[in-house]
């Protein structure tokens, strides 16, 4: 898996990756601890509302920002967006108000929503090989995992010495080192975009429709939504089940976050060669349904009391979810590279991005507020209801004959003039590696043509 390391330009991104993490990994831990100031035992609502701002500026702004990708110089906009993070970063100590909080995230976010899709897309055109590639996305899965283990653990050492609040001045540290090893490094630039009619909305609606055209695509969708149910019962609820519930101090939190986090590393850690061996299909939806399990027992550890609720029992169960939700976010970027041409692939990422945040801006508030008004075990029942339908949905969205390579489909172009480009030497009816794109605006319907593959043809 390290051996990707050995390529200069990734070795700095992936740096910059894992600084700005460990930097969120804080501002996640002290972001709870300033709600429970602000709000006490209403702090999940708080953080399920804040959370929720993350998410419409996530849905809203990433598409926008890909369909201009051909146009900006990549370094320059990934580094103005951490400076961005950095400043509103340094501000959050200082509010006295929940509406400021809102505020500042809703600025913080809004740059990690044009950051985040813009460095996925960049990942692919640094390292083309698909071994390469699958190996920089587990890692990248190990980056998120540390920040969940090693972050609340760094914060728990920090508050030992520092008030809350000085917490957000290392979230800020990691976004102004992010920035330096982004500014040392060229990064390739994009390659060019078929123009569209239509202007930028039509460039930025193309890679959902190509999200949603794609049938293993829409079937990781259903798969986002059961790690957002999962994912928001931790994110949210972990500070009151901690605090209120089991009555622990508040190191603990970091302790339950850093167990989450523990899940997510081991199953990154192992994904790659199991990838290798079972394929993608085989990984990603028993997850799901272990994510949908998990949650499912949690109400009835719940309504038994905080003395058969013991401790162990939260950091297994977090332990669990943290797993899960790996397995399915790890190999999520290979499915996109596979289902896009590298023109498309800003364009994917970014409807990936805001899709799957869409996601998480259901699941956000339904943890937070459904556990203030109704208690933890309706929102953990919620939450559980949510990822099971989704785990179904996914099984149904993604077909059994579903390769683990590009698919080479046979279909027809009645509507292509006989000398275009795309059919010289193949004719009206002929079969390539497909995927949607301005020529293939939908699914072909026949099914994969069994032959044997020689190089890889221009979609």
């Amino acid at each position: 898996m390290l051996s990707v390391l050995r390529n200069r330009t990734y070795r700095r991104l992936f740096t910059a990756q894992v600084v700005a993490l460990a930097g969120t990994g804080l501002a996640t831990v002290a972001l709870s601890l300033l709600a429970y100031d602000l709000a006490g035992a209403d702090a999940s609502a708080v953080l399920g509302t804040a959370l929720a701002i993350k998410m419409v500026a996530y849905v809203g702004i990433a598409p926008l920002i890909s369909a201009f990708a051909d146009r900006i110089a990549r370094r320059g906009l990934l580094v103005a967006m951490d400076l961005t993070r950095a400043a509103a970063a340094l501000a959050l100590p200082f509010v006295t108000e929940v509406w400021q909080v809102y505020a500042l995230i809703l600025l913080l976010q809004a740059a990690s929503a044009a950051f985040t899709p813009t460095f996925q897309a960049t990942v692919p055109d640094v390292l083309p090989d698909e071994r390469d590639y699958t190996r920089a996305l587990s890692l990248s899965r190990l980056a998120y995992d540390l920040e969940n283990l090693f972050s609340p653990a760094l914060a728990a050492a920090l508050l030992t010495l520092v008030p809350s609040g000085l917490l957000f001045a290392g979230t800020s540290a990691g976004f102004l080192a992010s920035a330096a090893l982004v500014a040392s490094v060229l990064l390739p630039k994009p390659a060019p975009v078929e123009e569209r009619a239509g202007g930028p909305y039509t460039r930025a609606a193309f890679g959902t429709r190509l999200f949603l055209a794609t049938p293993r695509l829409r079937a990781l969708l259903a798969l986002d939504l059961v790690v957002a149910a999962g994912g928001a019962m931790v994110l949210v609820n972990t500070v009151v089940l901690v605090r209120e519930v089991l009555g622990r101090p508040v190191g603990d939190v970091t302790l339950a976050l850093g167990a989450y986090g523990a899940g997510s590393m081991t199953a990154a850690l192992l994904l790659p060669p199991l990838l290798d061996r079972v394929g993608d299909r085989a990984v990603l939806l028993p997850a799901a349904f272990v994510t949908a399990g998990t949650l499912a027992l949690l109400p009835a550890g719940l309504a038994a009391g905080p003395d058969a609720w013991s401790w162990p029992a939260l950091l297994a169960a977090w332990l669990l979810l943290g797993a899960a939700g790996s397995a399915v976010l790890t190999p999520g970027g290979r499915l996109l590279r596979r289902s896009a041409d590298r023109a498309d692939l800003p364009a994917v990422f970014a409807a990936r991005f805001s899709l799957a945040h869409g996601c998480w801006l259901l699941t956000y508030p339904l943890a937070g507020w459904t556990a203030t008004r109704a208690g933890l075990g309706a929102a953990a029942s919620a939450l559980g209801a949510v990822a099971l339908l989704a785990a179904v949905a996914a099984v149904r969205l993604w077909p059994r004959t579903d390769p683990d390579e590009p698919d080479e489909l046979e279909h027809l172009h009645p509507d292509l003039a006989p000398d275009h480009p795309h059919l010289a030497g193949a004719g009206r009816r002929h079969a390539h590696d497909y995927r949607v794109d301005a020529l293939h605006p939908g699914w072909a319907a026949p099914a994969l043509t069994a032959r044997t593959r020689g190089p890889r043809n221009a979609a």
